[in-house]
C-alpha cells in the first residue's frame, strides 16, 4: 500500500496535512526510511507505520470492524471464515 506522499508523488520531507483549524492530522517523513503518522482532532497520535514494519493503529473502529472482533473472540470466526450462523 503506498503512502499518501507516495501516490502525490510528494519529494520533499516532512509532508503534513493540517486540518482546517491549523491542527496536524497527518505527518510523513522519509531518511532512506519512511514514517507516517495520523491524529485526532484533539491531537492526539492515532496511527503510526514505519518502513521497519512497526504499526501502532488506535484509529476509532467501526461498527463492522467491532462486529468482526466479537465474533472472532466468540469463536464464531476463525481465519477469516463464518463457522456458525
Amino acid at each position: 500500500m503506498k503512502t499518501i506522499a507516495q501516490q502525490l508523488k510528494i519529494k520533499e520531507f516532512p509532508f503534513q496535512i493540517k486540518d482546517s483549524n491549523g491542527k496536524e492530522i497527518y505527518w510523513e517523513d522519509s531518511y532512506g526510511y519512511w514514517e507516517k503518522c495520523e491524529y485526532h482532532s484533539n491531537g492526539n497520535q492515532i496511527y503510526y507505520e514505519n518502513s521497519d514494519g512497526a504499526i501502532t493503529d488506535n484509529r476509532p473502529k467501526t461498527d463492522v470492524q467491532k462486529a468482526i472482533e466479537l465474533l472472532t473472540k466468540e469463536g464464531l470466526i476463525v481465519d477469516g471464515k463464518i463457522l456458525k450462523l
